[in-house]
């Protein structure tokens, strides 16, 4: 791999800027990720995905977005459907198994067929987050169901079927948002709940699934684990659960680092970020004074956050032969399941 720097970055909008050509030419971020303000026309997409790509001479970097289903989806007709939500998904499971977990992988697989088609090769899901009655919407609907096992099985599915279109999973957000009553875009969530609690049910999805790729942290203070240091920057919870109890050694991305649920200027937030053990942080809304400022205290990949660097675009492979049309048909019938 051409050296990178250990971070993700957006764009302002919907063509890069000279000076974002020279951000990303210079800085030579891993990555990058797309959100609405930067999605126009098919071709005005391929051609922000590859002048990305081109920056920083690298043909896989890899690039992201939220395209889950429902109120978090960037790309909306006629680029896709308006997909259903992960709670819609999770009321088919509910009545018939089987059928949920199909649906789950169909619904991915489109997916796929989506963003493929653009040049997007990763994907910010399964969310694998539990709510609890009370929980803050920020998560919500976006959940499969309010109970870990059916939340790892359909985020299982879920993944199965980006992975197997050639589409990057990202599992979020680790060790588990539902039981936050706040929304850490606006602010720092305090979970108070006992560690038998978060075992038995906010950490188990991430364990059942702990040999995906890559998982995103959760801006969340867990006063069981550290009641000084949200999981993003828990040194604490990074090593002791997440790479230890859960047994995640994948890539682990940061969430966005411009929420305001983490404090201190943006140099400050890299280095908490970089040194809690997070191996990539994410920069999301193509500011370009924050962007510089990412990217002023963040180090090149190397040792084992590079491995897993490595790792994880070894995913992206070619997709099955899966005919899009077909599926396309087939997910109907399912969703046909709950009008």
């Amino acid at each position: 791999m051409t050296e990178s720097k250990a971070m993700i970055l957006g764009a302002a909008g919907k063509c890069l800027t000279a000076e974002e050509l020279d951000l990303y030419r210079g800085e030579r971020p891993w990555g990058f990720i797309l959100f609405a303000r930067n999605i126009g026309e098919p071709e005005q997409i391929r051609d922000l995905v590859a002048s990305m790509r081109d920056a920083v001479g690298r043909q896989d970097a890899p690039v992201f977005i939220d395209q889950e289903g429902g109120r978090v989806q960037r790309l909306r007709p006629p680029l896709a459907p308006n997909y259903p939500t992960g709670a819609a998904l999770g009321r088919i499971f509910a009545a018939n198994p089987e059928a949920g977990l199909r649906a789950a992988w169909l619904m991915s697989r489109l997916h796929a067929f989506d963003l493929l088609n653009l040049g997007i090769t990763a994907d910010c899901l399964p969310v694998l987050d539990v709510p609890v009655p009370g929980s803050h919407d920020v998560i919500g609907d976006r959940a499969y169901g309010h109970d870990a096992d059916t939340v790892a099985r359909m985020g299982r599915a879920a993944a199965d079927g980006l992975l197997a279109g050639g589409v990057l999973p990202v599992m979020k957000h680790i060790p588990g948002h539902g039981r936050a009553f706040a929304d850490s875009h606006k602010e720092l969530p305090r979970v108070d709940a006992s560690i038998e609690e978060l075992r038995n049910q906010d950490f188990r999805p991430f364990r059942m699934l702990n040999d995906l790729p890559m998982a995103m942290t959760a801006h969340v203070v867990y006063s069981a684990l550290d009641p000084e240091y949200p999981a993003t920057t828990s040194k604490h919870v990074i090593s002791e659960i997440i790479r230890g109890e859960i047994g995640f050694d994948g890539l682990l991305m940061s969430d966005d680092v411009s929420m305001h649920a983490l404090s201190g200027d943006f140099g400050d937030r890299v280095d908490a970020i970089l040194a809690a053990g997070c191996d990539v942080v994410l920069h999301c809304n193509g500011v370009m004074d924050e962007m510089l400022a990412v990217a002023k205290r963040t180090p090149e990949l190397s040792g084992k956050a590079l491995e897993r660097a490595e790792a994880a675009l070894l995913g992206l492979i070619a997709g099955d032969s899966a005919d899009e049309a077909s599926i396309r048909a087939e997910f109907a019938e399912h969703c046909a399941l709950v009008g």
